[in-house]
């Protein structure tokens, strides 16, 4: 068993704060990712877990053991760093091999573990090279098998795709995809700045932003499956920092709420939302969000000018002037001979509305059959 445990969490540097009282649980063989803006603490919380920095406050605990006073060596993690840390005078048999011998283990076992290791990887055509004859997924996966062959409880990943190119980095995905699912019960956290790795890989998404009003101190801002973030955000924060394009956003006023529809008006413009409108009232102002995948374009009565067009092959997105709001509307559509200075229609479906609080709370979705789907899948 594998499960860890953050309770009350605090990380300051000297008298400057970094972490703000973060709870989390990961279960036993849950892939985990930390993800988040620059600078709000991913790599800090990786490195209380791995114990290469002490909390301000708090307790860590791994199978509810207390861990805050263990050193690394004796937390029964392993550790992949983005530089992949590789000795540069060794094999890749050797660098392989150095913990286990660091802990005395018998030379069959070392080999059994190495020659396994190798061949989950596709290393062993590679075992007599040195790092510098190696590519970057090469070197990558050699610090990924170094990890393995101590068969720890926890895996722990500083962004270990970064440094790779992006077909690299589609294929050590999957290699880490596959890996966990051979794992079974080792629970793997991983930090990212890429949400196409955070999507793909996780079980479960850690969100962290900064603090409102203390600059420098970052908390969590949403836990949750990949599709809960994306389809229930549960602040503006998170609406805006999960998805590629982002979430489009313009502001309304609330005209009329009930219990399963608020009726807003953006600008002149009346639109519904299928969601809860509990403490709502008329007139309160309220930010309105939708996923460009969501716009339809070519139907509805709101029209739009197209001011910029990518076309990506499979789709394109069509940017939209509208009085809805300064800046253009995004749409996702199939790929489409629409240019630039056209005028098209398109239109806002109640059921694809986020609604959002004035303090940047979400208001609760009546989500349509699809997301219901998938969300009970995920």
């Amino acid at each position: 068993m594998s499960r860890i445990e953050l309770s009350a969490l605090r990380k300051n540097f000297g008298v400057t704060p970094v972490l703000a009282d973060v709870d989390l649980e990961i279960a036993s063989g849950e892939f985990c990712v930390f993800i988040g803006p620059s600078g709000c603490g991913k790599s800090t919380l990786l490195r209380l877990v791995a114990g290469l920095d002490e909390p301000s406050a708090g307790d860590i605990s791994i199978d509810g053991r207390r861990v805050n006073e263990l050193a690394p060596a004796r937390r029964d993690i392993a550790m992949v760093f983005q530089s992949y840390a590789l000795y540069p005078h060794m094999t890749v048999y050797e660098n392989m091999a150095f913990g286990l011998r660091h802990l005395r283990l018998p030379k069959g076992e070392v080999d059994r573990r190495v020659q396994v290791a190798s061949a989950s990887l596709r290393l062993t055509e590679l075992l007599e090279r040195k790092p510098a004859a190696l590519s970057g997924g090469q070197r990558q996966r050699v610090a990924i098998g170094r990890a393995i062959v101590r068969k720890p409880k926890v895996f722990l990943f500083d962004e270990p795709l970064s440094n790779l190119d992006a077909s690299l980095r589609v294929k050590t995905r999957v290699e880490i995809a596959r890996l966990h699912r051979e794992l079974g019960e080792v629970s793997m956290i991983y930090v990212t700045h890429d949400q196409v790795e955070a999507m793909t890989l996780a079980d479960k998404i850690v969100l962290l932003r900064p603090l409102e009003g203390r600059e420098g101190v970052a908390s969590i801002a949403q836990v949750g499956t990949p599709l809960e973030l994306y389809h229930r955000p549960a602040n503006l924060f998170v609406a805006g920092f999960i998805g590629s394009p982002s979430m489009n956003f313009f502001t309304a006023t609330v005209a009329a709420a009930a219990a399963a529809e608020v009726r807003v008006a953006a600008g002149e413009t009346p639109l519904r939302a299928a969601v809860s409108g509990e403490h709502l009232g008329a007139g309160v102002p309220v930010t309105i969000g939708i996923r460009p995948e969501h716009v339809c374009v070519g139907t509805g009565a709101m029209t739009g000018l197209v001011t910029h067009v990518e076309r990506m092959g499979e789709h394109t997105y069509v940017y939209l002037d509208t009085p809805l709001c300064k800046q253009p509307i995004v749409a996702k559509t199939a790929p489409a001979a629409v240019g630039i200075g056209e005028r098209i229609r398109f239109d806002l479906p109640a059921e694809a509305l986020h609604l959002f609080h004035p303090d940047g709370r979400a208001a609760q979705r009546l989500l349509h059959e699809p997301e219901e789907r998938w969300l009970a899948t995920a």
